[in-house]
């Protein structure tokens, strides 16, 4: 096969075996980690592409970040897909594939070492570590950023060949798509600084050979030429030929040309630091010292590492550790360094190594931990992009080293078939974990300690499948482990509410909102909880700081609107419920309790409207059928039951 031939099978393998390992996806579920705020309970999303959803978009923080393209991603696989989860995670291995060909392919051109780039594209599809960013929907985010940052990659190849303001263009605008899907890719401008270096030769001088002046054509005899011949032999070899030292490019002007990219990394990260700070995601200090966090980032850094070539025990969620010992902090750093030494200290014979390296250390500074945001130690997503540069250090690497000699080159691919096979494993049943929020948790129990929030999803998990009591336990676990845990408190106090144990609950209640004062569902649902002994004057300034938390929350803002009714305020009423229905205007529930409101007002018309209007969303709705029988008068109308009043 010529290379020719080789450049389109390649591609079409690697498409083709990533789509066969990672299709399970499309029996999986939704996971009740980060799905549920991204997608399954969230109206915004939920409602499809919309200007509403547009504005929202660009302006929210919601989930303590913005990246409005993700959200409008979501949005239009919902307009597609609905809640099967299954559409969704096929777009998010689309992107994945993608992602592989653009591996190869960009390494490809600016290299032109065919397998070496086609090694690199291949580990980077199946490792094992990569199947968070795929099975989890939320994740869309880490393979679309990583997306359009290859395209960036791409359009900065096509620049190098002859820069100028137009082929930078396209540059800055796809490094701007790439930020407003993930900020992560923040330090994208210093990559290019490092592929400037390798493979691109524009960060040295480089040296050129200048050749003597030759002879005008016949002004030399040929008896000349013998005599010039004899004299060079007598005299030794003749001398190397004079090299003049042509500057290119100087790193100043590498810079300077990046200007426009390091603008918009700055801009992405005041943004992401704000959204952060008020989305309550970045522990303070006060919570986890700096000197612990920077020991965490160093055994993140090792543990990467050592999970890229054993990928064993990989987990959903890695809990933060109550201590961290000194010999695993010390020997990180050690092997960081001693890396770090050896890929500067054969940076001209290897540039490859270093600047893989270097591309590895510095894109996971963004989410290694020094600004602590959530509750993991490490995870394996962040290591999607970040990996590109490892395995483009390890392949050129051991593709020099094993090339010298034939039988070298016999056992490297011998052995590269091996790893892919194992890699191919591996990841199939990395994947299988992820089918559904049960499986997932349970793994993560089985290959980590202490994990509160593992415990706590999956009994959130068991509980949805009917099995309160046991769900029940593993709450009771994650607030043995972490008694600061605001989603144990709740979930317990969820499940106490409905065995009867309303004291109980009571208490686990203000409990959550004790740990964490932004806690609406818990306000909404000791709202609920007073309400159901009617109470309805307790129960108003628990929905009142509910609604202050998430004001675009249609459930919170309708039970609002019941208990100002059961408390005899129905202008009050009538408000919440106007405010419910705009931010979800099918709301069936919200019309027949607003048309009950207005016809207590004698505001009997509009009363008979949103009667209407419920049963026109939901036909079978009995109450509203009874409510708008009621206001036309019918005589066989059982009369309507008003909102409850306390006591």
């Amino acid at each position: 096969m010529t290379t020719r031939h080789w450049k389109i099978l390649i591609p079409l393998v690697l498409a083709l075996v990533t789509l066969v390992v990672f299709w399970q996806v499309r029996d999986h579920e939704f996971i009740n980690l980060d799905d549920e705020q991204y997608v399954t309970r969230n109206p915004h999303v939920r409602g499809g592409l919309t200007a509403g959803g547009l504005a929202w978009a660009f302006t929210t923080t919601h989930a303590s970040n913005w990246h409005p393209l993700t959200w409008l991603s979501h949005m239009l696989d919902s307009q597609l897909f609905g809640m099967n989860a299954a559409g969704h995670l096929l777009v998010n291995l689309l992107f994945h594939v993608a992602n592989a060909l653009l591996v190869f392919l960009v390494l490809n051109r600016m290299t032109q070492a065919l397998w070496q780039s086609a090694a690199v594209a291949f580990l980077f599809a199946l490792h094992p570590l990569h199947v968070e960013s795929v099975a989890m929907v939320a994740e869309r985010k880490d393979v679309l950023s990583t997306f359009f940052l290859l395209l960036t990659l791409w359009a900065y190849w096509v620049y190098s060949r002859s820069p100028g303001i137009a082929r930078m263009i396209p540059v800055v605008a796809l490094f701007a798509l790439g930020l407003l899907s993930k900020p992560m890719i923040v330090t994208l401008p210093f990559v290019l600084l490092l592929l400037d270096y390798w493979p691109l030769g524009r960060y040295l001088a480089s040296e050129r050979p200048v050749p003597h002046p030759l002879p005008a054509p016949g002004s030399e005899s040929p008896g000349k030429k013998k005599k010039q011949k004899k004299k060079q032999t007598a005299e030794g070899p003749p001398a190397p030929p004079v090299r003049k030292k042509s500057h290119a490019a100087v790193p100043w002007a590498l810079v300077t040309e990046k200007i426009p990219l390091f603008v918009l990394t700055i801009l992405s990260s005041i943004v992401t630091f704000h959204a952060q700070q008020k989305g309550g995601a970045m522990s303070p200090l006060d919570d986890i010292p700096l000197m612990k966090r920077m020991g965490n980032a160093l055994i993140a850094y090792a543990s990467y590492l050592i999970k890229t070539f054993f990928p064993q025990g990989l987990a959903v969620f890695y809990p933060y550790p109550a201590s961290l010992p000194a010999w695993q902090v010390l020997g990180s750093a050690a092997l960081i360094c001693a890396i770090t030494i050896v890929a500067v200290h054969f940076r001209k014979r290897f540039p490859y190594v270093l600047v893989g390296w270097l591309w590895y250390l510095g894109t996971l500074v963004p989410v290694i931990g020094i600004v602590q945001v959530g509750m993991q130690s490490m995870a394996d997503r962040y290591t999607y992009m970040p990996h590109i540069g490892l395995f483009i250090a390890v392949v050129w690497g051991i593709g020099e080293l094993a090339g010298r000699h034939a039988s070298g080159r016999k056992i490297l691919a011998a052995v590269t078939g091996i790893v892919f096979a194992g890699l191919t494993v591996a990841t199939w049943n990395q994947l299988s974990y992820w089918r559904n929020s049960i499986t997932l948790f349970e793994h993560a129990l089985r290959v980590t300690e202490q994990n509160s929030l593992a415990h706590l999803n999956l009994g959130v998990a068991l509980n949805r499948a009917g099995k309160g009591s046991e769900a029940a336990e593993h709450y009771r676990e994650a607030l043995r482990i972490n008694p600061n845990t605001s989603g144990g408190h709740f979930n317990l106090a969820n499940y106490y509410s409905s065995t009867g144990r309303k004291d109980e609950a009571l208490l686990h209640y203000r409990e959550a909102v004790r740990i964490n004062p932004r806690y609406a569902s818990a306000y909404n649902n000791l709202g609920l909880l007073m309400m159901s002994e009617r109470r309805a004057e307790e129960a108003i300034p628990y929905y009142r700081s509910a609604v202050e938390l998430e004001p675009s929350n249609a459930g919170i803002r309708y039970n609002y609107g019941i208990a100002l009714a059961a408390a005899g305020r129905l202008p009050e009423a009538i408000v919440q419920f106007n405010s419910a229905l705009e931010s979800r205007p099918d709301y069936p529930e919200a019309h027949n309790y607003l048309g009950m409101a207005l016809l207590m007002q004698g505001n009997r018309e509009e009363g008979i409207r949103h009667f209407r209007q419920a049963l026109w969303l939901k036909p079978d709705f009995a109450p509203a059928r009874r409510n708008l029988d009621n206001a036309l008068g019918n005589r066989n109308a059982q009369a309507p039951a008003g909102p409850p009043r306390s006591r």
